[in-house]
């Protein structure tokens, strides 16, 4: 898209507001267990994983409505749980992010799915899934019948994950229903029968799901092409649209029309959830009167914004606008300047985004600050890294010797952390005015500020906020790494 274009997509994206949207589909609590490796069990030759912390999130078809909560829609969330301790998380967390959960049934003969992640040093160890599959029953399906009627929703997002919730039956009536009520129907599909998603007005397949479906290879485009419109056309389908992960994501509809995006190049962390904030960006835009093409660039920019984020993850409406309009920014945007960090904090905040802040110099950066900010990360839902200017660590350092490493390079190298989302650089001796400008729901230190007393804890506690002490990393500092350079042998 040229500039112009891109000026009007934002336009358009800015205009949306909170469409009502319904997500029907199988939903799944993601437990992540995060912790240290530091030797092999002796009983067998496995990792032996040190538990540091856990926290859960919503996935699956809860990861769509998340993602569409932080877009700004008004989402109903309809599914199943297990009469479980996991069913109560869920519903804890489909409570704190707004989502109408009054859809969720629950099933007494069956668990909440639930996977659990292990990680140590932000990569994934294992999974362990905790599921039992068996279709819903009549009565769910004609639940989420007169819930459709209820709702009157401007979209229906059907999240297939093949889990037991969307039984073919219950496919085609809310399918037909929701066609006859002039709602537009998006389905990630997990069946390589796309019959099941028959007259929906788009499937959404990555580019294996489609090769299984089409029974061929989607890298020759004229084959792609044939058998794109060949699935349209014996499924009553007004579009396809498929992610190729960093090859973008293509539109092929009914009347012939195709329409690539490329995938924009950055560091991919994790793809978990990728394809949930494309139907779920596709389904906001669609929601909003935009058309198929206008929702695939979106879904382009959000997904690139997600792959650099751990686990299931979300993006706001203002990070699309920016990953369009600043695509080339310093480290993916992350960069900030403190005129923009309060009015950008603010926007995300009313976005849904629980803001979380910490402070430093940061100055020849170690596997302490690493963990520190992993630590801090897990907090909240967006981490904002205020830094010291060199002027004002200079001040605090009166040997003149520090920063050893100058500010702009300090900002380039946190913002290149996953756990890191912006960074602002601040003049002042302390984060005062940092902290009133950003307002964080969260302000982190750590734990040998105990005594000193933490800068700005009176402003967010003003605010219903809290201050937490993160656990610090025994013997590693920048002081200690200078101190062994300066006594090395030349």
């Amino acid at each position: 898209m040229d500039p112009t274009e891109v000026v009007g997509l934002v336009d358009r994206l800015a205009a949306i507001g909170s469409p009502r949207i319904l997500v029907l589909g199988d939903i799944i609590l993601d437990r992540y267990v995060w912790g240290e490796v530091e030797r092999i069990s002796p009983e067998a030759p496995v990792q032996v994983l040190r538990v540091e912390r856990e926290d859960h999130r919503l996935g699956g078809a809860g990861n769509v409505a998340n993602n569409l909560r932080a877009l700004g829609a008004e989402v109903v969330l309809a599914g199943l749980r297990g009469a479980d301790p996991e069913g109560a998380i869920l519903d804890d967390l489909v409570r704190k992010l707004a989502i109408s959960g009054a859809a969720i049934r629950t099933d007494a003969a069956r668990p909440t799915i639930v996977k659990t992640r292990h990680l140590a040093h932000n990569q994934q160890m294992l999974r362990v899934d905790r599921e039992r599959i068996q279709p819903a029953s009549p009565a769910d399906g004609r639940a989420w019948l007169e819930c459709l009627e209820r709702v009157r929703p401007a979209c229906l997002i059907l999240s297939d994950y093949g889990k037991g919730a969307l039984p073919a039956e219950i496919l085609a009536a809310v399918i037909a229903r929701a066609r006859a009520l002039g709602v537009a129907v998006l389905v990630d599909p997990k069946s390589s029968d796309f019959g099941r998603y028959a007259r929906a007005t788009a499937v959404t397949p990555n580019r294996a799901e489609f090769e299984r479906a089409a029974g061929c290879s989607a890298a020759d485009p004229g084959s792609f092409r044939t058998a794109a419109l060949d699935l349209i056309r014996r499924h009553e389908l007004e579009a396809l649209v498929v992610t190729f992960g960093p090859q973008g994501i293509c539109l092929i509809a009914a009347d012939g029309r195709e329409e690539r995006v490329a995938a924009r190049a950055r560091a991919v962390y994790d793809v978990t959830g990728a394809g949930d904030t494309v139907i779920a960006v596709l389904g906001y835009a669609l929601a909003g009167g935009l058309s198929l093409v206008d929702g695939i660039h979106l879904a382009n920019a959000g997904a690139g914004v997600v792959v650099g984020r751990v686990g299931a993850a979300t993006v706001s409406a203002v990070e699309i606008r920016e990953a369009l309009l600043s695509p080339d920014r310093p480290e993916g945007g992350k960069i900030r300047t403190r005129e923009e960090i309060g009015p950008l904090v603010a926007t995300l905040r009313a976005a849904g985004k629980h803001i979380v802040l910490t402070n430093g110099c940061f100055d020849i950066l170690h596997a302490g600050h690493v963990e520190y900010l992993a630590y801090a990360r897990a907090l909240g839902s967006l981490l904002v890294v205020g830094v010291n200017s060199d002027a004002s660590v200079q001040r605090m350092n009166k040997d003149g010797m520090r920063p050893i490493v100058p500010l702009a390079d300090r900002m380039r190298v946190l913002a290149s952390l996953e756990a890191v989302d912006l960074v602002v650089p601040f003049e002042e001796d302390t984060p005062v005015e940092l902290v009133a400008a950003i307002e964080p729901d969260t302000l982190v230190k750590g734990e040998d500020w105990r005594e000193r007393g933490v800068v700005g804890r009176e402003l967010v506690e003003a605010r219903g906020g809290r201050v937490v002490l993160a656990p610090l990393r025994p013997g590693v500092s920048t002081t200690a790494i200078i101190e062994k350079i300066r006594g090395a042998p030349a």
